[in-house]
């Protein structure tokens, strides 16, 4: 059984989920000294990264369909950086700035995010740091109940003096940082594994996360449907037909069997279909398959899969 038809709402995304692991900075002296922990290192490259993370300079600037494209260059890598109204924008010290030519920068998408399988490489950015000369540094992760992220190499020990912010411009406190993606500048931090820091300031991605879990809700669902038409369809002159009940079902409709086909309902909308005609009811309206739904498995009605295409809706 093999589909013969592009499935719209299956998409498939090109996911890249490497990531550069930066060393641990402690302070010594006022100035960041590096410091290299082998054990810290397999650790971390066991660990699945929240985010992608692509550094470069800006070579070019074009705005088209409401986004800014910004082309950057690391060594023989050619990127792009799509930054919206939403795209948080930062210098490494936490202020608020405005990318330009010439700048250098740290792209960080999340990487489950889908992306275009074009070259060069697109990110739809969710932060970006702009690099300068002035002492600090940014990172975005998770942090956990103890305010460590990820891959264990750093705790946060916010302070007093610590600048709080929210994606959303809510108001939040010290409490609500756990368990929580954050974007956090820092300048120095202890040489213990993880390494200490008192961040300057932190900024909830609040917005961002709430976006990133219906994303990746709505990959999941699309995989799971996906999966069904890979092992369960069927080519009738072209139209792949794929099975009514499971893919309904998955859809969140209710499906009641009339013994010559079935009843779908969801809310307010209803559907009745029934095998061998290609007229089904919508509502109190006819509307009508190309192909007509056929029992080509024991119990088991096909139709056409554009059928559910106007299903998600």
């Amino acid at each position: 059984m093999k589909m013969t038809k592009v499935v719209p709402f299956a998409m498939t995304a090109l996911l890249l989920g490497s990531v550069a692991i930066a060393p641990t900075a402690s302070a010594n002296e006022g100035e960041a000294v590096v410091t290299n922990d082998t054990k810290q290192e397999q650790q971390n490259s066991q660990v699945q990264p929240i985010f992608v993370k692509v550094a470069g300079t800006v070579e070019n600037v074009e705005e088209r369909d409401n986004a800014t494209y910004y082309t950057t260059k690391d060594g023989e890598n050619t990127n792009v950086f799509v930054v919206n109204k939403d795209t948080l924008i930062f210098d490494n010290t936490g202020k608020e700035v405005k990318l330009q030519k010439g700048d250098k920068v740290t792209a960080y998408t999340y990487a489950n995010k889908p992306m275009l399988m074009i070259y060069p490489p697109q990110y739809n950015a969710d932060v970006i740091i702009v690099e300068t000369e002035e002492m600090g540094s940014a990172t975005v992760d998770f942090f956990d109940k103890d305010l460590v992220n990820t891959d264990n190499s750093l705790k946060l020990n916010v302070g007093k003096e610590t600048i709080i912010e929210s994606q959303s411009g809510k108001a939040v406190t010290t409490e609500n940082l756990a368990e929580q993606h954050l974007l956090v500048f820092y300048t120095i931090t202890t040489r213990s594994i993880p390494a200490q820091t008192p961040p300057t300031k932190v900024v909830v991605l609040d917005a961002t996360a709430e976006e990133h879990v219906e994303e990746a809700q709505a990959a999941s669902f699309d995989a799971a449907i996906e999966e069904i038409i890979k092992n369960d369809s069927y080519d009738i002159n072209g139209t792949t037909m794929v099975p009514l009940r499971l893919i309904a079902e998955e859809l969140g409709f209710k499906v009641e069997s009339t013994g010559t086909g079935a009843i779908l309902s969801k809310g307010v909308v209803s559907y009745t279909i029934t095998r061998g005609e290609k007229a089904y009811g919508y509502n109190k309206a006819l509307r009508y398959f190309e192909v007509a739904p056929a029992l080509l498995e024991p119990s088991k009605t096909y139709v056409p899969v554009e059928f559910f295409e106007e299903l998600m809706q």
